[in-house]
């Protein structure tokens, strides 16, 4: 006997019964709120092109998408058997629904988790699949979903207007043309997709491929980059291309949130070295630390917000990397330290009402320790949303307890997705606004705020917040 979801309509809110009445009320008034999505890595490539398409449903859920293919190998599944490319170009599996029916026998390996939160969510509610996803239904839902993708109102210029999406920004590297953007600003579309400024391959030198990147820098400038200054005008320069196509902001990742100054001869040096292939990791920490400093420098000229994502050990298996590339399910969170290593930037800048940094952690001790203060001080400096491992109902509860009465819900950026994952964007803003409504509720049943309070705390944590950090207003 096949058996069905059932989405719970009082999912994530307390069983006290008291506090799980007003977190119902709660997010009754901000769940049908326009999405805001202020950062993401979600393709412009999609909404370039009218009758763009999101190709098989193994192309939509499983090959692109890390949180899905890390679960299955990290239960000895290869990740060839999931149709992820190799960079050699080896075989890999290209019948999707053998990839599907694969992910389907193992469904179960997601119970629990946000991911499979979301996938059961946007499999509900977006497709219409109310039977659960297991060995026996896969094929019936595969041809459910394959159906669904070839109708127009699938089609992802349709699913954002149905998704109730009043602003997308991507996550783009310091060459890219922005073609894609360009095409949607030419098109008859309305809806509103704004680039994000992401120079991570150019400035931090022992990147994969930054030689590559460095060199595709240089062809989008019309001039090659052989220089430590000659980079900085090529970045000033590429940042107001971005902000003339309606970029708001900037992203930046880094393992530490070292930052310091080096002088512009360390600089060169540094940089020569990088050129010849001889630089060392000390060398790429210093230079990462003095171009987060001049990327302070530059927002508070141009008036680009600042993200900074601090503690991923990027690309942990070797044997992944080799070959699958980059990004590929295995980066790992690090400790993290910001009071020191964030001093020389404040010092120097933390006071200066036109910069904007959004600073975002993997290590949630910091949270209380020093994210928290460090925002409940300095003007400069909005906390973001629980990121990444930690985007999930026990840490968006971790967040709100340890953030929250230090630093205040004004002091922090709403919510962002952060995803590739296109379809899941309502069901990981639903998270949040569940989560946030029961956290709010529970400060409403223990008489610390009133109703009239709580309903405006609601509605900055789902929308008001990330549209004012962002300067999404405009």
């Amino acid at each position: 006997m096949k058996k069905h979801w059932k989405l719970d309509p009082d999912r994530y809110f307390d069983p006290d019964p008291t506090q799980r009445r007003v977190a119902r009320e709660l997010y009754a008034e901000v769940a049908d709120l326009p999405l805001v999505c202020p950062h993401g890595h979600v393709n412009p490539q999609l909404f370039a092109d009218e009758d763009a398409a999101f190709g098989s449903p193994a192309d939509l859920f499983i090959i692109p998408d890390h949180y899905v293919f890390r679960m299955l190998y990290s239960q000895g599944m290869p990740m060839e058997d999931l149709g992820v490319g190799r960079k050699d170009g080896g075989s890999v599996e290209t019948d999707h629904r053998k990839i599907w029916q694969r992910f389907a026998d193992h469904f179960y390996l997601f119970r629990g988790t946000p991911s499979g939160a979301w996938l059961m969510q946007e499999l509900y509610e977006v497709f219409g699949v109310h039977q659960k996803l297991a060995s026996d239904t896969a094929q019936e839902i595969y041809d459910q979903i394959e159906a669904k993708l070839a109708l127009p109102g699938f089609r992802p210029r349709q699913l954002f207007e149905r998704f109730n999406i009043e602003v997308l920004c991507t996550t783009d590297a310091a060459s890219d043309t922005l073609a894609a953007h360009q095409a949607i600003r030419d098109s008859s579309w309305s809806g509103r997709v704004l680039p994000t400024f992401r120079p991570d391959a150019v400035v931090n030198l022992t990147a994969p491929g930054w030689r590559e990147s460095l060199h595709a820098l240089g062809e989008v400038i019309d001039r090659e980059v052989t220089s430590y200054q000659e980079l900085v005008r090529a970045l000033e320069e590429r940042r107001a291309f971005f902000k003339s196509m309606g970029a708001r902001a900037t992203d930046h990742a880094a393992l530490t949130a070292y930052t310091g100054e080096l002088s512009a001869a360390d600089a060169e040096a540094i940089f020569a070295r990088a050129l010849r292939g001889t630089v060392t990791v000390e060398d790429a920490q210093a230079f990462t630390g003095h171009m987060l400093m001049e990327m302070a420098r530059m927002s508070i000229e141009d008036g680009l917000v600042m993200q900074l994502h601090v503690g991923s050990y990027r690309n942990h298996n070797p044997e992944i990397f080799a070959r699958f590339g980059a990004d590929m399910g295995a980066d790992i969170p690090i400790t993290s330290e910001f009071t020191r290593n964030l001093h020389p930037l404040l010092a120097k800048y933390g006071n200066d009402p036109r910069l904007s940094l959004i600073l975002f952690t993997l290590d949630e001790d910091t949270y209380a320790r020093e994210l928290a203060p460090l925002a409940g001080h300095y003007p400069v400096i909005k906390i973001g949303p629980p990121w990444w491992f930690h985007d999930s109902l026990n840490g968006m509860r971790r967040y709100f307890e340890r953030v929250m009465e230090t630093a205040g819900i004004y002091n922090t950026a709403g919510f962002n997705d952060d995803t590739r994952a296109f379809p899941s964007i309502p069901a990981r803003h639903d998270v949040w606004r569940r989560a946030g409504a029961n956290w709010v509720a529970s400060l409403v049943v223990r008489g610390v705020i009133d109703l009239a309070d709580a309903r405006e705390m609601v509605q900055a944590l789902a929308y008001g917040l990330a549209k004012q950090a962002y300067h999404l207003d405009a």
